[in-house]
């Protein structure tokens, strides 16, 4: 018998091919499916480590392609904070109110970024404004000042890096948890009262609603860079709130009779402020409760980076 010989170059199969093959061969239907088996799993794996060793090269060279931007930047910024909800359907804007805030970034690369900000913010609405002719009977009106904190991851869809020639700008994205305190204030007779203690949708008292609440902040931005230190953002961000009482309204109407009872006079007049004829009756629909309400900052940001540039380094 003349013996096979291996040419030079040539490599030898894997063990665990061949052992599959001889399988199918010699064995069993039963062992011929578990053979068939360990042959698609060697491949799947196969297909698995060269997915691995492509991702692995491309990471690599995108480290050595870029310098590496990390550090700490520190900035604020000042724009306009806006509400969308119960007395604000058709997303106006017509009732904006000023708004700022501080911010710290700390870059782990020319992509990624993690964010922790705080903001301040007034919102307002009233249904005068509205062209629903049930919310312009409905009458009812509320501001609120707001106060949040927010953690952010960022996304650079572009590289970017404080100083360099081509890489000084990209737009990105960013999202992250946040917490927010607020305080829905309504105007009777000159005076501006605390709409939760107040239980206008007849809550009793001890099942106010809380003041601290919890949000998804997400946005899109764009930044630039003025030198290696200082840099400038445009940003628009919103706040998926949830509560769906940052107007005070969201379910039905209450017996005003019950909450002049239990809260006064005061209370049953901001829960029901339609004219004659009015149109507060029990269990008639106040708000959707269905949707949680949202508010929104659109800002102009200065940023001055304390971090450095690392050269990229390569293996010799």
């Amino acid at each position: 018998m003349s013996r096979k010989i291996r040419p030079a170059g040539a490599v030898w199969p894997n063990p665990a091919y061949l052992c599959a093959r001889f399988l199918i061969k010699k064995h069993s239907n039963r062992d011929r499916f578990q053979a068939i088996r360990l042959e698609d799993n060697f491949r799947h794996m196969n297909r698995i480590r060269l997915c691995a060793l492509f991702c692995s090269l491309f990471l690599l060279l995108s480290g050595t392609a870029f310098a590496q931007m990390k550090g700490w930047e520190l900035g604020g910024w000042a724009g306009a904070s806006n509400y969308f909800g119960d007395l604000n359907t058709n997303y106006r804007v017509n009732r904006a109110h000023f708004a700022g805030g501080l911010l710290t970034r700390y870059n782990f690369n020319e992509r990624l970024a993690i964010r922790f900000g705080a903001s301040y913010g007034r919102i307002s609405a009233t249904d005068a404004d509205s062209r629903n002719i049930y919310e312009q009977r409905r009458n009812l009106s509320f501001r609120s000042d707001i106060v949040d904190g927010a953690m952010l991851l960022e996304f650079n869809f572009l590289p970017y890096m404080h100083g360099h020639r081509e890489y000084f700008y990209t737009p990105y994205v960013f999202a992250g948890p946040a917490i927010f305190y607020y305080q829905p204030q309504a105007e009777l007779d000159g005076v501006w009262y605390n709409l939760p203690e107040l239980g206008t949708e007849g809550q009793f008292r001890g099942d106010e609603y809380s003041t601290t609440q919890g949000a998804i902040a997400y946005g899109l931005g764009f930044k630039v860079d003025f030198s290696y230190r200082w840099s400038m953002t445009v940003e628009l961000s919103a706040r998926s709130v949830f509560t769906d009482y940052l107007d005070d309204v969201s379910g039905v109407y209450a017996d005003w009779r019950d909450i002049r009872s239990l809260r006064g006079d005061i209370a049953a007049q901001l829960a029901d402020r339609s004219g004659e004829p009015q149109i507060g009756e029990p269990g008639r629909q106040r708000g959707n409760g269905k949707n949680n309400d949202m508010y929104a900052f659109l800002g102009v940001s200065i940023q001055y980076y304390f971090g450095e540039i690392r050269c990229p380094s390569y293996n010799r």
